[in-house]
């Protein structure tokens, strides 16, 4: 008797929009970076800090998505090993209570 995880799949729209919105975002820093009046070392500065910001989001969503994942395994098998517990009590064998 185990309850369905309630986690609903991402839509397309959504996905699309979020993809959509991570490439603008990045293409118009890339703009601002090319378009800066500084000289080439201060814009490869700022395009290896764009680089490692990007690099370390998509690590960290990674890390928390992989955290959330364990423990939903984890907890489903801390269920199932109460359920199968309770399964195996037999109320009315005597001196079980």
């Amino acid at each position: 008797m185990s309850t369905p995880s309630i986690q609903r799949p991402t839509t397309t729209a959504f996905f699309a929009q979020a993809a959509i919105s991570f490439g603008l975002s990045l293409a118009a820093l890339m703009i601002g970076i090319i378009k800066l009046p500084v000289g080439p070392w201060e814009r490869g500065f700022l395009a290896l800090g764009l680089v490692f910001v990007v690099s370390s989001a998509f690590t960290l969503a990674k890390c928390v998505r992989d955290r959330q994942e364990v423990a939903e395994v984890k907890n489903r098998v801390d269920k199932a090993r109460i359920d199968k517990l309770l399964i195996e009590q037999d109320v009315f064998k005597p001196g079980q209570l």
